[in-house]
């Protein structure tokens, strides 16, 4: 076992059961996705949003499933970027680490600047201010990682309870409301379906934030499988109910910065202002979990020497790795500073798509010994986030 430069062991400890693993995928997808990549999602696949989501969601299980497999397999923290190493080559793991912290990093700065967005719509903030607000938010949750997974798994779950209220208080709303037709109908092409469902793919990947915490979860190779097939059949149902009201109030009109609020579509002010407290609050769980899941491939890269050997360092309790982290917090908020909502999400999504690419190669060269999904599996998961690479860009450079 190695150890640190202050001699205590680099190797974190496993705390996490199945339950604990449920609530950091839940609280990795459910706020990016219902509350900002569904309705940036909306406004480019117009009447095909569900169908959108439903690519995207068997996109994701495929890839899920090869996550899974990789994971059993070789249960370490840092995902595809030591899958890469393991099954394929170094320069394969390199190229995946680097993937995973731009694609990820970039969805915590959408998420952060999502939250800095509807707090300042709710209390009439500024606009100027809304980075600001970001990267304190940023901070806030640098500090609570920092603080051990366990009191992070307790933050997670309470974070899921209020997301879920937030989203069943829309959906259940939206439904009860009176149809609206459409009078701006969004280009519906087949190119813009599947852009819509690559921007919306990204708000399915929190599962791998299951994946690059291997090192963390007890029995991994019977939870790490059923937390993330659990965790997507219980996100695609919310979602493509989410998707569903937003059709029937109308879908969104135009894209803004601000636009993509779904509870702007709830009349009610006093529902309204539910379904933006349970997004802010959503989106924070993203943003916590972004922040834990970067920080271990990190800290993977780091102990591998692909970057400083400072950062494998580990706390005295072997619960946190604090220069990791305080590294994940200075790309983010870069990201946060430099970007916005639409282009930061649009980064994520095609670095996101490349980085699962290679998830599934390296799926396909596990040994049949340590197989249990069939290779078909990743092979359809490789060709999906291609394709959608190809099609989207297409799409993106016509939209």
């Amino acid at each position: 076992m190695r150890r640190g430069v202050s001699g205590v062991s680099n190797k974190l400890v496993r705390e996490t059961g199945l339950l604990g693993a449920l609530v950091i995928g839940l609280g990795s997808i459910l706020g990016t996705g219902a509350y900002v990549s569904i309705g940036l999602s909306a406004d480019i696949a117009g009447d095909n949003l569900v169908f959108a989501i439903l690519i995207a969601a068997i996109t994701a299980l495929m890839n899920g499933l090869s996550s899974a497999q990789l994971a059993a397999a070789h249960p370490v923290s840092g995902g595809t970027y030591e899958y890469g190493y393991r099954f394929l080559s170094p320069l394969s793991g390199r190229v995946a680490g680097c993937l995973f912290v731009a694609a990820k990093s970039a969805s915590a700065a959408t998420a952060a600047l999502a939250v800095a967005w509807y707090i300042s719509l709710t209390f009439n903030i500024s606009a100027q201010v809304v980075e600001y607000i970001a990267v304190s938010l940023l901070l806030m949750f640098t500090v609570l990682v920092l603080s051990g997974i366990r009191r992070t798994n307790w933050l997670n779950a309470l974070l899921v309870l209020i997301s879920l209220l937030g989203l069943l208080t829309f959906i259940g709303i939206g439904l009860t409301s009176n149809a609206i037709s459409r009078t701006d109908t969004a280009d519906s092409s087949s190119l813009s379906l599947f852009h819509a469902a690559a921007l919306t793919f990204v708000a399915f990947t929190g599962y791998g934030r299951i994946a690059t915490m291997g090192e963390e979860i007890r029995e991994p190779r019977q939870n790490i499988p059923r937390a993330v097939i659990i965790t997507l059949a219980v996100i695609s149902t919310i979602y493509i109910a989410v998707g569903y009201t937003i059709l029937h109030l109308g879908g969104i009109k135009s894209f803004e910065q601000s636009k993509f609020i779904i509870a702007t579509l709830i009349s009610n002010h006093n529902w309204s202002r539910l379904v933006v407290i349970g997004g802010v609050i959503a989106m924070s769980g993203v943003v916590l979990n972004l922040v834990l899941g970067v920080s271990r491939v990190i800290l993977a890269m780091a102990r591998r020497g692909d970057l400083p050997a400072k950062l494998a360092n580990v706390s005295s309790d072997s619960k946190s790795a604090p220069a990791a982290t305080w590294m994940t917090f200075a790309i983010m908020s870069a990201i946060a500073l430099l970007g916005g909502i639409e282009s930061a999400w649009t980064l994520s999504a095609f670095t996101v798509l490349l980085y699962y690419g290679i998830t599934n190669i390296a799926a396909l060269n596990v040994p049949l010994s340590d197989r249990f999904i069939p290779k078909w599996v990743s092979v359809f998961g490789l060709l999906s986030c291609f394709g959608l690479i190809a099609l989207a860009t297409l799409s993106y450079v016509i939209w």
